[in-house]
This record gives structure tokens, C-alpha cells and sequence, in this order.
């Protein structure tokens, strides 16, 4: 299989069903009794050119048919119906949306109210959440005790703005949920190597997780993590950012545990033909998509 090298990964496996390839991350697929999750790859679709071929987006100026076809062989891989989906209309905030069997359908066969959110979480069983990609971080959080799933959409605004952390925050007062319950996966995005930034948004990351590099992060040596791990300048007012160790450092201050939390070491900038990126294609492309599901049948 083309995709068999990420098997080799410590942080994300390589799924395969029905021909359409997969990625799954193994603290979240302890849990695969009580629920489903998955992130997609590019391959396995009927969607064409620069959105060849699994393109899981209405809104990249693909046709409406092929995205549905899409969808349909998505949702028959991890196993949930597509029709049942709930998206979301992310716009790079900190909103979130709780998810109800009413919400069902929005955004994939009926027209949606779910505006400006950034995250979805439900107790539901049985609805399928899903958030869609092309270099951001995807979030995923699952609560074994109180059943309570969630995703987060995290581009640098977010990220800066500890969006995971805002998440677990929303979880604890919302459903009762404790930080040191919720598992999380940091799924594939662009690389350090990759996200150029400008000083005002290097300065912004500086500020806000500076401190936490240099007292320590919880769960690290203090020496285990340097500023440049962060954020290091190339000139000429130009930084390289890593967008992956500002989420995981918010989320281990939230509450997370280290063991209960796996950070990808898979970049969708460096892999452009596995993965839309945004950056490598210079905006020419679709649009991958995590989804994740309770369970019904516990």
C-alpha cells in the first residue's frame, strides 16, 4: 500500500476497508468499542485534478455529486452514515457547538444554522461529527468515563489562543468531564519545517507559550523542550513555527495526561500526495476531514 510507511509511525496507523485508506491514532483506538474516529488521506475518492480524489468538501468548487460519493465511501470504511453528519463552518475562532440528534444532516443533505465554530462535542451516540483540513491541526478528544467526544479545528489563530485547551475547559463545564480522563490526538498538519510565519505572529506565540518552555511543561524535563523546538528565526523577518508542540503544550496544562495524548509526527505540507495541504499546493486543492462517532450498541 502506498500509505504502508506511516505503520511505522509511533503516533498515527494506517487503516484500510472497502479500498479507501485511513488514518487512526492508537491512544483514541483503545477505545474502538465505544467509538469510531478517523482522518482522512486524499486517496480513495472519485474527485478529480487538483481535488483528486477524496475531497470531503462542498465548498472547494468540486462537484456536488462527487463529494457525495465521497462521503458515502468514507462513511462505509469507518462505518457510520454519511447522511447523519454534522459539520461545522470553521472560521479560525474558539467556538464551540454541542451536538444534539437535531443537528443530524446539517451541512451534507440539509442546509445548517452551525455558524463560526471551530469545535463540535456531543454525548450523543450514533451522530457522526466531522471538521475538515489542509495544514491545520485536528484535535480529537474522547472522555471514556462520561462518553463525551470532541474536535477542534486549530490553524496558528487558534493554536495561539489554546483552542485545545478551551476545548477541555468546555468539556469539564458542559459534561462534567476531568482533564486527566480525556484522551487526544494531535493528527496530521504542516510541519515546523514547512509553516513560515511573519515576526508578528512568532512574537504571539513567543508571548504566549515562552513562559511555559522555560518553567517547564508538565510531564517534561525542563531541559526536554527548547524556544527554537517552538519557534526559531530563518531572517530577514521570517520564523518557522510548530504549530504541534503549541497544542500539546496547551493541552498538558489543561489537564491532559501525557500518556493519554498522541502527537503526529506526519506532515501534510511534506506529503502532498497523501494529504491536501494548502501550502504546497498554493491554495489548489480539497480538503481532508476528521470524524468521530459514539457508539450505539454499548
Amino acid at each position: 500500500m502506498e500509505l504502508q510507511y506511516i505503520n511505522e509511525s509511533k503516533t498515527c496507523r494506517i487503516e484500510e476497508r472497502n479500498g479507501i485508506p485511513y488514518i487512526t491514532f492508537p491512544k483514541l483506538s483503545q477505545y474502538e468499542e465505544d467509538m469510531i474516529h478517523g482522518f482522512s488521506t486524499r486517496l480513495g475518492g472519485v474527485s478529480r485534478e487538483h481535488l483528486a480524489s477524496m475531497n470531503l468538501s462542498f465548498s472547494r468548487g468540486d462537484d456536488r455529486e462527487n463529494v457525495m460519493e465521497n462521503h458515502r465511501r468514507f462513511a462505509a470504511a469507518l462505518g457510520y452514515d454519511e447522511k447523519r453528519l454534522v459539520f461545522s463552518d470553521q472560521v479560525h475562532l474558539t467556538r464551540f457547538y454541542k451536538v444534539t440528534e437535531a443537528d443530524c444532516g446539517k451541512g451534507i443533505v440539509r442546509s445548517s444554522d452551525i455558524k463560526e465554530i471551530d469545535g463540535l462535542v456531543t454525548d450523543e451516540p450514533g451522530i457522526p461529527i466531522i471538521t475538515f483540513y489542509a495544514d491545520c491541526v485536528p484535535l480529537f478528544f474522547y472522555d471514556p468515563v462520561k462518553r463525551v467526544i470532541a474536535m477542534a479545528h486549530s490553524g496558528w489563530r487558534g493554536s495561539v489562543e489554546r483552542i485545545g485547551a478551551r476545548m477541555v475547559d468546555y468539556m469539564e463545564r458542559e459534561y462534567s468531564c476531568k482533564g486527566e480522563n480525556i484522551v487526544c490526538a494531535i493528527g496530521p498538519s504542516i510541519c515546523q519545517s514547512c509553516y513560515e510565519v511573519s515576526e508578528d505572529v512568532a512574537l504571539q506565540f513567543i508571548e504566549e507559550f515562552g513562559d511555559s518552555i522555560s518553567q517547564g511543561i508538565p510531564g517534561k524535563d525542563r531541559a526536554d523542550v527548547t524556544l527554537d523546538e517552538l519557534v526559531w528565526a530563518k531572517g530577514e523577518g521570517k520564523y518557522q513555527l510548530n504549530l504541534h508542540l503549541a497544542c500539546k503544550i496547551a493541552l498538558l496544562e489543561a489537564g491532559i495526561q501525557k500518556e493519554n495524548l498522541d502527537v503526529t509526527d506526519l506532515c501534510t505540507c511534506c506529503n502532498p500526495q497523501f494529504f491536501f495541504s494548502h501550502r504546497a499546493s498554493h491554495g489548489m486543492r480539497g480538503n481532508l476531514a476528521g470524524v468521530m462517532m459514539i457508539k450505539e450498541n454499548r
